[in-house]
């Protein structure tokens, strides 16, 4: 990046400035695949007592997601939906549920944000705590959708001898469903 904008307070920011701006994001966002899948990559080798790393649980999940005939934005969400374990420690979900948000429909983000509650129904009640949480989403319209993709892909997508396949099946998904936000506050913005 040569040019720059002018201002030192965003109030006194002008149409050019922004135009500027807008330039740069348009370039920086096609970036946006590249960065998720380096950020996903951080997860490999992170065993924290698993049975695999976190990388190949994600990469099980989203295995186990497309052999099951998956559309490619489901399948996405199976591969990101524990991206936020290095940054999130204590709110994973809502990392994940952040990033896939503007390219994702309203129920698959639902499923991602709301995953590690399903998920502990398999294991909560070894830590003391109530396995049948999920239970306060009985009635939401996607409790199902929630519940069933732990039980088919987060659920097993521990084994070290599970079905496997590399990132690189995955990246042409990634850069599709990145390339258009279906929502986003500057949506309307990057239209123009």
């Amino acid at each position: 990046m040569n040019a720059r904008a002018n201002f030192i307070r965003m109030q006194d920011s002008t149409r050019e400035d922004w135009q500027l701006i807008g330039g740069e994001f348009a370039h920086f966002v096609k970036g946006l695949p590249d960065r998720v899948m380096t950020h996903l990559k951080l997860l490999e080798g992170d065993y924290g007592g698993f049975p695999v790393d976190r990388y190949t649980h994600s990469l099980q999940t989203a295995t186990r997601a497309l052999r099951d005939g998956r559309d490619e934005e489901y399948v996405v969400c199976a591969l990101l939906h524990d991206i936020g374990d290095t940054l999130g420690s204590f709110n994973h979900p809502d990392i994940a549920a952040a990033i896939v948000q503007p390219f994702v429909s309203e129920a698959n983000h639902w499923m991602v944000k709301h995953h590690g509650i399903f998920q502990g129904h398999y294991f909560f009640h070894h830590l003391g705590m109530d396995r049948d949480m999920r239970e306060q989403f009985k009635d939401h319209p996607h409790y199902e959708l929630t519940a069933e993709f732990c039980e088919l892909y987060d659920n097993p997508a521990f084994d070290p001898k599970g079905e496997t396949l590399p990132i690189s099946e995955f990246e042409p998904m990634l850069r599709r469903l990145m390339a258009s936000p279906k929502q986003s506050l500057y949506k309307q913005a990057m239209a123009r």
